[in-house]
């Protein structure tokens, strides 16, 4: 699966991936999935939001058993930030297969659409729909960066934009989502594990920060003429450094978009986008108020327009208790239990049903970039956790 995966989207620069919802790259990874599906003889289904299912089992029953992850990817990403949930859900109904298990529940594998939220600017834009979590105006208004909207770009790619929105009949038929995620993190490295199981998500959030100056000759116009908004935006990155330091959160302006974008010309606009998380609501809203109000001073005394907006925000999610409890105790309830700062469909869809993660070792920490790694013997613990997993939860 991962020599038929891997090429897919993979840059020959960076050695990166560049999976962008609704690209061709993504219909390329899609008819992968699809492939996968059909070749275990399992039931292939695309739901009204372009999330791709493959069930084992009537995929109309009740109390179903889910695992899966995504396949898109951040600009120049990892091969395993997604695809490994993927992956390790298909190898793992194989193992089952192996053992002769046979399910007393549906069983299914997914792939969530567009959950790195690169093309459009929100994650988990497949799972918040189904969870009714992203309103059919807002979806509508979500444009890439060549101005195309969502809706457009699914009809290009061959689906009917018409169809999405909430599926709570869908949501009523699960009774457990299970993802696996390689971490994004050294946690299980500097404990030693090769598997982990999710405890929270760090509440976490993205805003766009607009600095409007005056554009100007950069050859022509003197220091003290110029009404430059790149100096305001440069002081505010280096103010959420310093607030997230003395936080103990996380807070990054990782995208930046320039006008006019000229060598020689002073920007008229520079817009930046934070991302901030933290352990715990209090923190995160402490950090992010005191990086508005830096922004806000700095740009006052430089005489430039601010204008900050919350794209997107997602609360602390615990995962349910009982769920990861019970899938402990089938792990024999010795794997350690970690919180992540990364957003997951799990976190989405936690909501409105029973859901869990299991984490695989990355001995680097790095994600979000080529250098994402995880050995193959932890990829196999982790496939073999998931397998059992299964087997505890729908084979009982």
């Amino acid at each position: 699966m991962w020599r038929g995966l891997a090429p897919i989207g993979r840059d020959a620069g960076s050695q990166g991936y560049r999976r962008y919802a609704w690209s061709g790259v993504d219909l390329e990874c899609r008819d992968w999935f699809r492939a996968q599906v059909e070749a275990r003889g399992m039931v292939y289904e695309v739901d009204r939001n372009g999330n791709q299912w493959g069930w084992a089992g009537d995929p109309g029953g009740a109390d179903a058993v889910v695992v899966g992850s995504h396949l898109d990817s951040v600009p120049d990403g990892g091969a395993f930030d997604g695809p490994l949930g993927v992956v390790s859900s298909f190898a793992a109904l194989d193992e089952l297969r192996l053992r002769g298990a046979e399910f007393t529940r549906p069983v299914a594998v997914t792939n969530f659409g567009d959950e790195e939220g690169a093309r459009f600017g929100l994650a988990c834009v497949g799972s918040r729909l189904t969870a009714g979590q992203l309103t059919l105006a807002q979806a509508h208004a979500l444009r890439d960066g060549d101005g195309v909207p969502l809706p457009r770009a699914m009809e290009a790619a061959g689906y009917d934009p018409d169809t999405i929105g909430p599926d709570p009949e869908r949501l009523g038929r699960i009774g457990a989502f299970v993802e696996l995620h390689v971490e994004q993190g050294r946690a299980l490295d500097l404990t030693g594990d090769p598997v982990g199981i999710a405890s929270s998500i760090w509440p976490h959030g993205r805003w766009r920060f607009d600095f409007h100056g005056e554009a100007n000759h950069a050859g022509t116009t003197r220091l003290a003429d110029r009404r430059d908004p790149m100096l305001t935006y440069a002081e505010t990155v280096l103010a959420a450094r310093r607030e997230a330091a003395l936080a103990g959160a996380l807070a990054t302006f990782g995208k930046v978009a320039v006008e006019p974008n000229g060598v020689n010309a002073i920007p008229s606009l520079v817009r930046g986008w934070l991302d901030s998380r933290a352990a715990d609501q209090a923190t995160l809203d402490t950090v992010v108020t005191a990086i508005e109000a830096a922004a806000h001073e700095h740009a006052d005394r430089a005489g430039i327009d601010l204008r900050v907006v919350r794209e997107s925000f997602t609360p602390v999610v615990e995962f349910a208790h009982s769920l990861r409890d019970e899938v402990g105790r089938i792990l024999g309830g010795k794997l350690p239990v970690l919180g992540t700062g990364a957003g997951h469909d799990a976190g989405i869809l936690s909501g409105s049903i029973p859901t869990a993660m299991l984490f695989v070792r990355n001995p680097t920490g790095v994600s979000h970039s080529p250098a994402e790694f995880a050995a193959e013997d932890d990829c196999v613990a982790g496939v073999l956790a998931l397998a059992d997993v299964l087997e505890g939860l729908a084979c009982t």
